[in-house]
């Protein structure tokens, strides 16, 4: 059967609509500065073997629809074939109706593969030989794919001991794209975890590290070393549970010496440490004019069992509970006491936090900037139809919609890019009901610009405009 919704009108129900997303949000390009995708196979321009390599393979989103949907293990992330995974994927997809992926499934095959039949067990076949055959040429590496898309950059998430030296080898060989790191800082704020002991060894090739002091000046060297290849944002995983409780100085020494002598402190010990080392860190941001965010929210320990047969990023992940607002509070506002309050976006998983989380960036300001505090895009398990008009409500209830950041992918697929169009098409919905309902002027000049600005102009501007 063939994917007949797929019209150029696609979640476009006015006559407003159609004419911002056709006119003005189509043709702009994509800045996409949040995601997971692999540093090296963007500088070595990787090529795919199969259909499941670049689709399948590491979509975490797709290995969860496959579990509900009965596929054992080892056809999601065990030891069956590649064909065999792309065939539980496609076995799967007629019951992902109403999900996300299936929107996307149907988007990334017409847009990247020129498909229009809907993936079933009838089709699968047909549609891996096609595409197999053409991951074979030139085009369909990675930097081609994502020129496909029409994107102008792409900021990955960069441990703070990775190597960096992959983004400035990506982006002087890619025409017209420009890839740069970002820091996802969760390991410095590890204390406690069984691995931080070995990366605390590794930092030590740095400098170093026999103090509090030492530590912050090794954090100090790396972040300089993204810097020089033009990172300009950062990112923490504040998960299910954050807090803050601020000690001094010499408490945190204290704190941190005792954590070197015995490999393990006290849970609140623990929390003041890291709210230590997070204020440190928020500064050191400010001052080199990076972005912060700050991912809130997650419950990650769910299942044992695929933690142990996963990894940490399994897709077995649920949402938390809803964010410590005081604990928000005071960490933002420590940073605006000490005059180095980065701009920040905030992402929440749990979308009781939307009006709280919208409020707030009328709470902290900055002085004659526009937008310094963010509430970001319509995260993970909000990232659907619902979910992204649900944020866009909160956004212009609350907030300002018309400087909003824009969608990112948050994705390590390559395909997922296929979510900014879909992003696209449902603020111009969203936009256009208001206008047929008569709540918002039918201008298209005005709109227009607004659409422009959440789509492109507005990030570019806020985060990578940096004369």
């Amino acid at each position: 059967m063939k994917a007949t919704f797929l019209t150029e009108d696609f979640l476009l129900r006015t006559d407003a609509a159609r004419e911002l997303y056709h006119v003005y949000a189509k043709n702009l390009p994509i800045i996409d500065y949040h995601n997971h995708l692999d540093p090296k196979a963007l500088a070595t321009d990787q090529g795919y073997s199969d259909l499941t390599e670049l689709w399948v393979a590491h979509d975490p989103y797709k290995h969860r629809a496959m579990r509900i949907n009965g596929i054992p293990e080892c056809c999601i992330t065990g030891t069956a074939s590649s064909e065999e995974k792309y065939e539980a994927w496609a076995r799967t997809c007629p019951n992902v109706v109403g999900n996300p992926l299936y929107h996307w499934t149907v988007l990334e095959l017409k847009r990247i593969f020129q498909i229009d039949d809907l993936l079933d067990s009838d089709t699968a076949g047909d549609i891996y030989q096609h595409c197999n055959t053409l991951l074979m040429q030139k085009e369909y590496t990675t930097m081609g794919i994502l020129r496909k898309w029409h994107t102008k950059i792409i900021c990955t998430s960069d441990d703070l001991l990775d190597d960096v030296s992959l983004h400035r080898i990506a982006s002087e060989s890619a025409v017209n794209l420009k890839i740069l790191p970002s820091l996802r800082a969760d390991s410095i704020l590890a204390f406690g975890t069984p691995n931080f002991q070995q990366w605390l060894e590794d930092l030590r090739r740095v400098a170093s590290v026999n103090s509090l002091e030492d530590y912050l000046y090794a954090l100090h060297l790396r972040l300089d070393a993204f810097d020089e290849v033009g990172c300009c944002l950062a990112d923490h995983a504040l998960d299910n549970g954050f807090a803050f409780l601020l000690p001094d100085i010499d408490e945190a020494s204290r704190i941190f010496a005792l954590y070197l002598r015995d490999g393990n402190i006290v849970a609140t010990d623990k929390v003041k440490l890291r709210s230590f080392v997070l204020l440190k860190l928020a500064q050191e941001y400010a001052t080199r004019g990076w972005v912060m965010q700050l991912h809130i929210g997650a419950e990650r320990y769910t299942t044992s069992r695929l933690r142990r047969l996963c990894g940490p990023a399994g897709g077995y992940a649920t949402i938390g509970n809803v964010c410590d607002i005081r604990s928000l509070c005071d960490f933002l506002d420590s940073t605006e006491m000490a005059d180095n309050m980065p701009k920040t976006i905030l992402y929440t998983l749990n979308p009781a936090d939307n009006a709280a989380f919208v409020t707030l960036t009328g709470s902290f300001t900055g002085n004659g900037v526009i937008g310094n505090l963010q509430f970001g895009p319509a995260w993970w398990y909000n990232d659907h139809k619902e979910g992204i008009e649900s944020h866009l409500r909160a956004l212009s209830s609350y907030g300002l919609l018309s400087r909003f950041v824009g969608m990112t992918t948050d994705s390590r697929s390559i395909l997922s890019f296929s979510r900014h169009e879909y992003f696209r098409r449902i603020l111009c919905g969203y936009i256009g009901e208001q206008v047929e309902k008569g709540e918002f002027p039918n201008d298209m000049k005005l709109l227009g610009k607004i659409v422009e600005n959440i789509s492109y102009n507005n990030i570019y501007n806020w985060c990578f405009d940096r004369k």
